[in-house]
């Protein structure tokens, strides 16, 4: 395939601080400083049934709809929700980019009943595509052990050097994304408890946002944010001693990669690819997931060793440059679209 001018992303959605909004918005960008000509689908631009439950497959028919009018030679769908889109629109070339292993995250979400109709639906939607991708080496194995072929290509970050810190408290221990059951965002209030002379900043909003408020109402070292731009959510990260991503599932965290380019030390669960990004006593601490205690004293040990938490993150910057930028993702995704 010759050059390709135009190029369809899907993804249901490409604004906020979540990981798939970052990246699609992301390589949206870099696509367009590279000459191509980019449109988007996405919830924000599309109609949606805003409830819970109906929002992904409100999303998967009326982009499936709307696709039909793009005359873009690559279609590039994040998560399965863009997967009817990939396929209804007149791209000769359908990329579709799995942002984690799609029915084990419903699965802990909605239960294993769930779970197991969406891997049924999931083989299917999968046929759809010319090339499977995957952010994450792990969930790479996953689908290959189902029988598809998946190119791993990582999540990338970019970060500007300009970002103010923001701090709410000496010492700063921040969470950021979504708060919904995955992340286990329940674990920082733990932390906090256990950890009372350091300030826990808790940015993103979601399902569980009530909740999680109700448990820390007397607790004055928690602060939640709510929802916030990307900035300010960078400006918490690099005003922080520590960034904690307390997950039971992940795929590839941009807020890990977010705050390795910000210098900003992590601890996080060894789960999905977080032990890709995170090399434990390298670029970062990892925990078992669920283990709070191993939890408090990661945090703990880093909160009080500056200097080794500093060398993690030093060694983290190091290895965000050398494969984490979009300097060195762009070209790899030009490659499965044949442009390359």
């Amino acid at each position: 395939m010759g050059e390709v001018a135009d190029v369809l992303l899907v993804s249901p959605t490409s604004r906020g601080i979540g990981g798939v909004a970052q990246h699609v918005a992301s390589l949206a960008d870099h696509l367009k400083r590279r000459g191509y000509r980019v449109s988007l689908i996405s919830s924000e631009n599309t109609p949606i049934v805003q409830v819970k439950g109906l929002k992904n497959p409100s999303f998967m028919l009326t982009s499936g709809v709307k696709a039909l009018a793009e005359k873009a030679e690559v279609a590039h769908a994040h998560n399965l929700p863009s997967a009817l889109a990939m396929k209804t629109s007149a791209a000769g070339r359908r990329v579709l980019t799995l942002h984690g292993v799609y029915a084990e995250q419903i699965g802990l979400l909605h239960g294993g009943l769930l779970g197991g109709a969406v891997s049924v639906l999931e083989r299917a939607l999968l046929r759809w595509a010319d090339v499977l991708t995957t952010v994450s080496r792990q969930a790479a194995e996953a689908y290959r052990k189902l029988g598809f072929e998946a190119t791993y290509i990582p999540n990338a970050v970019e970060v500007d050097g300009d970002v103010e810190p923001c701090r709410l408290g000496q010492p700063q221990v921040v969470y950021v994304g979504r708060l919904s059951k995955e992340k286990n965002v329940e674990a920082v209030l733990q932390l906090a408890r256990r950890i009372a002379q350091a300030t826990f900043v808790i940015v993103g909003d979601g399902p569980e946002a009530a909740r999680l408020k109700a448990m820390s109402k007397d607790m004055n070292n928690v602060f939640f944010t709510g929802g916030v731009s990307r900035r300010k959510a960078l400006q918490y990260i690099k005003g922080s001693d520590l960034l904690v991503l307390p997950s039971l599932a992940e795929g590839l965290s941009t807020v890990l990669l977010e705050a390795m380019a910000l210098k900003t030390p992590v601890v996080a669960t060894d789960v999905g690819g977080n032990t890709e990004v995170v090399q434990h006593m390298h670029t970062g601490m990892l925990v078992n997931p669920g283990d709070t205690e191993a939890l408090a004293e990661a945090v703990s040990q880093l909160l009080h060793d500056r200097r080794h938490a500093e060398k993690l993150a030093e060694n983290a910057y190091k290895t965000y440059l050398e494969n984490y930028s979009w300097n060195v993702v762009v070209p790899k995704y030009l490659e499965v679209y044949g442009l390359e």
